[in-house]
Parts: structure tokens; C-alpha cells; sequence
């Protein structure tokens, strides 16, 4: 077996990092194919022009520059003269927005006046007794305005909430990682309220009811369909030590403080001694009926002290009566 040749003894050049590179290496230092330099070399030594040499070829190349810079003035043209349509029309429908909204704020308050007329004359109609239970039912139900102690709890978006949706593009995607209040944790705080002991909850003024609704429409939050904007203030009805400490100790406050302490949500808890709930806007029911209570089967029997027609009163003479057959032979 023969033997390896010696090396000649010496101090060797290390070896470049990117040696193993070396393909890529000349990509990014050759980024023109050789064909194409070559063939540009040659078009030079030979005096050759890359514009046609032709008048109708270059007629044409003058035809075509001239309708591409014409396609391109019109498109901005038209653009310029848009813009200001889309604005006047996105401001229309703000318009309506604001005007529909307004009218509907005002027919709530007249029916809210209604209903309080309507109340007022049935407690004057039923009397005390009967009053009394009709104003627990409208007070369970939402339907008259309540006051009382209670918590005052305030929800509102982290400081670099806009930011991060600037960042998160805005769209529904980034919108549980932005700092944002959404419609699921208000949800959830409105659920830890009802279950501390609250009996009567408000958000920003909207007061809740058991046919009321907190969604999201993109990354706004609707309360019984009307938007609200944050803070979030909810005012809950109840006894408000105990129900504050209770809200606190339970899973949906536990949940409210990862929300501040993870994504920098603000909130605030506070006690008070007097709170003053709205009335809800409107309870109306589509389909359900409430059941009537069962006829008693006792008022169809007749009175003890009435007596057929075919029967005679008691204090019918003798003579009154019938002769009797004897039984004598």
C-alpha cells in the first residue's frame, strides 16, 4: 500500500467562511448571465442601437408610449374626481347614521314616558296590595327604573390599545391580542355581577334585562344592537360590600385580573351607596305568553243555599203539598 505524499511544511490560509457557498456567492457577485454581457459588448463594438431603426417602428414605440401615458392620466383623473363622491357619500351615511339614532333615542324616552303613565294607572286601579307585586315583577323584569346601593365597576382598553391595532392590521384576526375590550369578557364580567348577588346591572346607561345581548360586529361591542364605546361602566344593584368581595373571589374576577395584568387592560371597583339604574328601553316579548292560573273547579257547583225548581221550599204550607196514596189495603 503505497504511502500518502508529505505535506510541505508551512503555515496554510484559513479557509473562508463561506467557502461551502460558493455557488451563491457568485450569484450575488454576478447577478448579469454572461450571455446577456456578452451579447451587449457585441452590440456595442458592432454600433448597434437598441431603438428601432425603422420610422414605422418607431412610430409605433411613439403611439404606444403616448397611449400608456394617456391610460395613466385618465386613471388619476378619474381617481382625483372620485374621491371627493366617496367622501360626500361615506358623510351622507354618517349622516343618517346620527339622525336615525337620534329618533330612535327619542321614541325610547316617549315610550319610557308611556310606560310610566301606564304604571301609575295601574297601581292607582289595583290598589296597594296588588301594586306592590306588580312594581317587584317591573323591577325584576327591568321595566321601571331602580336605586339602591351597589358597585360601580369601569372596564376600558389598555393605553397602547390603538397602537396595536395599527399593528395588528386592524382587522378581527389581531383584535383578542390588541389590549381591546371585547364582547365575551364583558360577557363574563356581567355573569360574575348576576352571580355575586347583583339585582339590577346597567352598562353605560343600557340596562340588561333576560332578553338582553352582548355581541361584537367587527371590533365594536353592541348592547341590545347599540354600540358602545369604552370605558365600559357597569352599575350593579345589590349589597355592595358583600357583592364586591364576592365578584372578587370568584372565577370571572380572577379572569378580569389576568386581563389587566396580561394585556393591560384598566379597570376599577369601587362601593357606592347610592345608585340610580334606567329603565330598559324596551321588554317586549314576540312569541311567549304567560300562563294563566287554573279555573277553580268550585265556582261552577251550585250555591249550598239554592233549591231546584222542581223541589218545594221548605216552608211551603201543608196544604201546598201533594196528597199522598196510602198504603192501606
Amino acid at each position: 500500500m503505497s504511502a500518502m505524499p508529505p505535506q510541505e511544511p508551512g503555515h496554510r490560509a484559513p479557509a473562508r467562511p463561506d467557502a461551502s457557498m460558493s455557488l451563491l456567492t457568485a450569484v450575488m457577485n454576478h447577478t448579469l448571465d454572461e450571455g446577456y454581457a456578452q451579447a451587449a459588448a457585441r452590440r456595442k463594438a458592432e454600433g448597434r442601437s437598441d431603438l428601432p431603426r425603422s420610422t414605422r417602428a418607431r412610430l409605433w414605440l411613439a403611439a404606444g408610449l403616448v397611449l400608456a401615458a394617456l391610460v395613466v392620466t385618465l386613471g388619476a383623473a378619474q381617481a382625483r374626481e372620485a374621491a371627493p363622491a366617496v367622501a360626500r357619500e361615506r358623510q351622507e351615511l354618517l349622516d343618517r347614521v346620527a339622525a336615525g339614532t337620534e329618533a330612535l333615542d327619542d321614541l325610547q324616552a316617549e315610550v319610557g314616558a308611556l310606560r310610566e303613565d301606564v304604571a301609575a294607572r295601574q297601581r292607582e286601579a289595583l290598589g296597594a296590595a296588588d301594586a306592590g307585586r306588580g312594581d317587584l315583577i317591573a323591577l325584576l323584569a327591568g321595566a321601571t327604573a331602580v336605586e339602591g346601593p351597589g358597585v360601580e365597576l369601569t372596564v376600558d382598553d389598555a393605553e397602547d390599545a390603538e397602537d396595536a391595532d395599527q399593528g395588528a392590521g386592524g382587522g378581527p384576526g389581531g383584535f383578542s391580542n390588541t389590549g381591546r375590550v371585547r364582547d365575551r369578557d364583558l360577557q363574563r364580567v356581567v355573569n360574575g355581577l348576576w352571580q355575586a348577588g347583583a339585582e339590577a346591572i346597567a352598562v353605560n346607561g343600557r340596562r340588561l334585562t333576560a332578553l338582553s345581548a352582548i355581541r361584537a360586529a367587527g371590533d365594536a361591542v353592541l348592547v341590545d344592537n347599540r354600540p358602545l364605546a369604552p370605558p365600559y361602566t357597569l352599575l350593579a344593584v345589590g349589597a355592595g360590600q358583600e357583592m364586591a368581595a364576592a365578584f372578587e373571589a370568584s372565577a370571572e374576577g380572577r379572569y378580569l385580573g389576568v386581563l389587566r395584568d396580561s394585556y393591560g387592560l384598566r379597570t376599577a371597583l369601587s362601593v357606592r351607596d347610592d345608585l340610580r339604574l334606567p329603565a330598559a328601553p324596551g321588554v317586549t316579548t314576540r312569541s311567549a305568553r304567560p300562563v294563566l292560573p287554573p279555573e277553580d273547579p268550585r265556582a261552577e257547583d251550585p250555591p249550598e243555599d239554592s233549591v231546584p225548581e222542581d223541589l218545594p221550599s221548605q216552608d211551603a204550607s201543608p196544604q201546598d203539598a201533594p196528597p199522598q196514596e196510602s198504603s192501606a189495603p
